[in-house]
Protein backbone atom coordinates (compact mmCIF):
# COMPACT_ATOMS: atom_id res chain seq x y z
CA UNK A 1 0.00 0.00 0.00
CA UNK A 2 1.47 3.26 -1.13
CA UNK A 3 0.30 6.60 0.15
CA UNK A 4 -0.20 9.49 -2.19
CA UNK A 5 0.55 13.14 -1.67
CA UNK A 6 -2.88 13.89 -0.20
CA UNK A 7 -2.52 11.20 2.42
CA UNK A 8 0.90 12.51 3.46
CA UNK A 9 -0.50 16.04 3.66
CA UNK A 10 -3.30 14.88 5.96
CA UNK A 11 -0.91 12.86 8.14
CA UNK A 12 1.50 15.78 8.50
CA UNK A 13 -1.36 18.15 9.30
CA UNK A 14 -2.62 15.88 12.06
CA UNK A 15 0.88 15.51 13.51
CA UNK A 16 1.33 19.28 13.43
CA UNK A 17 -1.98 19.79 15.21
CA UNK A 18 -1.21 17.17 17.85
CA UNK A 19 2.33 18.14 18.71
CA UNK A 20 2.71 21.73 17.55
CA UNK A 21 5.44 23.24 15.45
CA UNK A 22 7.91 23.70 18.29
CA UNK A 23 8.06 20.00 19.22
CA UNK A 24 8.46 18.62 15.70
CA UNK A 25 12.27 19.10 15.54
CA UNK A 26 12.64 17.31 18.88
CA UNK A 27 10.44 14.45 17.66
CA UNK A 28 12.43 14.20 14.44
CA UNK A 29 15.70 14.10 16.33
CA UNK A 30 14.42 11.44 18.71
CA UNK A 31 13.16 9.37 15.79
CA UNK A 32 16.51 9.63 14.01
CA UNK A 33 18.40 8.62 17.14
CA UNK A 34 16.09 5.66 17.65
CA UNK A 35 16.67 4.48 14.09
CA UNK A 36 20.45 4.82 14.50
CA UNK A 37 20.39 2.82 17.75
CA UNK A 38 18.23 0.13 16.15
CA UNK A 39 20.62 -0.22 13.21
CA UNK A 40 23.61 -0.32 15.56
CA UNK A 41 22.00 -3.08 17.62
CA UNK A 42 21.12 -4.99 14.48
CA UNK A 43 24.74 -4.83 13.27
CA UNK A 44 26.05 -5.95 16.66
CA UNK A 45 23.58 -8.84 16.78
CA UNK A 46 24.50 -9.93 13.26
CA UNK A 47 28.20 -9.73 14.08
CA UNK A 48 27.72 -11.79 17.24
CA UNK A 49 25.68 -14.38 15.32
CA UNK A 50 28.32 -14.63 12.60
CA UNK A 51 31.12 -15.06 15.15
CA UNK A 52 29.19 -17.74 17.01
CA UNK A 53 28.38 -19.72 13.87
CA UNK A 54 32.00 -19.47 12.74
CA UNK A 55 33.18 -20.83 16.11
CA UNK A 56 30.67 -23.67 16.00
CA UNK A 57 31.68 -24.62 12.48
CA UNK A 58 35.39 -24.65 13.40
CA UNK A 59 34.65 -26.71 16.54
CA UNK A 60 32.64 -29.17 14.47
CA UNK A 61 35.48 -29.56 11.94
CA UNK A 62 38.00 -30.22 14.74
CA UNK A 63 35.93 -33.11 16.15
Amino acid sequence: MFTGSWEWLIILSVVLLLFGGSKLPKLGGALGESIRNFRKGLKEGTKSYDETTKELKSDHKND
